[in-house]
């Protein structure tokens, strides 16, 4: 069964990037330019992992991970944080928020990659 990704970042070129490398891989890959707008999609289609930029407007990565994770409904998707935020302090706040890994921009499709491989099953 082929995996649906969601994608959520302002910048254009980016969920771009993130879109071209995951569909190579065969994923169906869904998209959203902020917090607010995907949860909006989220209401609408199940997907099995997030990739989520922090920097965003109407709702930043950190207040969506928030809400997703208190929501029983969408607790257990894995979420990926892709952003420019190298801070410890910003890697540490999303883990404990309950993202399952961090990744700071510039980024190799690759290590998003293997981070996919290794946490959904048969990806």
């Amino acid at each position: 069964m082929t995996k649906k990704l969601l994608t959520v970042d302002d910048s254009s070129s980016v969920r771009k990037l993130v879109e071209f490398t995951l569909k190579a891989k065969g994923f169906h890959v869904g998209s959203a330019g902020d917090g607010q707008q995907a949860l909006e999609l989220m209401a609408k289609e199940q997907f099995d992992a997030i990739i989520l930029d922090i920097n965003m407007p109407v709702m930043n990565g950190l207040e969506f991970l928030q809400k997703i994770k208190a929501d029983d409904g969408y607790a257990n998707i894995p979420v990926i944080m892709l952003t420019t935020e190298g801070q410890d302090e910003d890697k540490d706040k999303a883990i404990s928020l309950g993202a399952t890994a961090y990744v700071v921009k510039p980024f190799k499709p690759t290590q998003l990659l293997t981070i996919l491989e290794k946490i959904l099953p048969s990806a």
